[in-house]
């Protein structure tokens, strides 16, 4: 079988397609054909040689892909819930990647994909999803709650938008300007430039900002701690930078508290409930562009502007 691996850190060209063996499945995994693939930033994280947290597991040569759609041509011995033929969409094993014409993973790391859309769509939506779905969780979002979603037009942000406003919460959402009407479509209730002037001026009375921005900024995070309401909440995906003692001293003058995400969760459930939300027309995926998978150096590129609205997705191969 293809599938995309690097043999050395760098830039897009160190993505090699590369003829090697099919996967079996262990007893506890599922075989998966794969049809799609999402690009995420933390796969160029890893093309380029990791971050701190990453760093002590590369071990090269590896694949890339942190999630993706297919259909399952075969079920370890233990695998119970699945079948030959389902379409599902997940994640694959740490570090496995899904840049590759067939994955085997743990069946626990997928679910059924939504009904009512195509592998493409369905390719994009996990990795994303369940941060934007263990954020809110950990920010505990309700209904009337007022929720700051920062990079709300990225793949993690765009998703947080819209399980936010499906749990009745009232979205306020930080992005650039040519991404202000979008962000309302997606149910966006106000939308700011973080890059205003004024920006420490509009925000008023937040119970939980999630920051689901790929890049990391001190001032920013600063101003939205100060946001808060008392017993507010803070859910950062940038794992990489940890809290600081100053903002912490922010947040625990108001008895706030402040929390990565993480990823234990039941991903199976959450990607399950997630279905859910997309066939009720609840949520919906939103692909910036599709790339095949010869030019996943070009996705690459593009994801690394860091101004994709949306996700990139790497067509493995086309659907009938």
């Amino acid at each position: 079988m293809k599938a995309i691996r690097i043999n050395a850190f760098g830039g897009p060209e160190v993505m090699q397609i590369e003829e090697v063996a099919t996967p079996v499945p262990q007893p506890d995994e599922i075989l998966v054909k794969m049809y799609a693939s999402g690009v995420n930033p933390a796969d160029y994280v890893v093309r380029q040689g990791g971050n701190e947290i990453l760093k002590p597991f590369l071990k090269l040569p590896l694949g890339l892909g942190l999630d993706g759609a297919g259909e399952i041509v075969e079920t370890g011995v233990d695998v119970t819930g699945f079948k030959k033929g389902d379409k599902v969409y997940g994640i694959p094993n740490f570090l496995s990647g899904t840049y590759a014409e067939f994955i085997a993973a743990k069946a626990s790391q997928f679910a059924l994909m939504p009904n009512n859309v195509s592998f493409n769509e369905a390719g994009a939506i996990p990795s994303c999803a369940l941060m934007a779905w263990n954020g809110l969780d950990l920010g505990k979002v309700g209904a009337a709650h007022r929720v700051l979603i920062h990079g709300a037009a990225g793949g993690i942000g765009s998703l947080a938008v819209q399980f936010a406003k499906a749990k009745g919460a009232y979205v306020i959402g930080t992005a650039s300007a040519q991404n202000f009407e979008f962000l309302k479509q997606l149910g966006a209730d106000e939308v700011f430039d973080y890059k205003d002037e004024n920006f420490a001026d509009l925000l008023r009375h937040i119970d939980v900002v999630f920051d689901a921005s790929p890049v990391f900024n001190a001032n920013a995070r600063m101003i939205m701690a100060r946001a808060l309401n008392d017993s507010g909440r803070f859910v950062s995906v940038q794992l990489p930078y940890p809290f600081g003692e100053e903002f912490l001293a922010i947040l625990a003058e108001k008895h706030a508290e402040a929390k990565m995400v993480r990823r234990e969760l039941d991903v199976a459930q959450s990607l399950t409930e997630i279905a859910k939300l997309i066939e009720q027309g609840k949520v919906s995926v939103v692909i910036s562009k599709v790339y095949p998978m010869e030019k996943a150096a070009e996705a690459h590129t593009e994801l690394e502007t860091k101004h994709v609205r949306g996700k990139i997705v790497l067509e493995i191969r086309k659907e009938s």
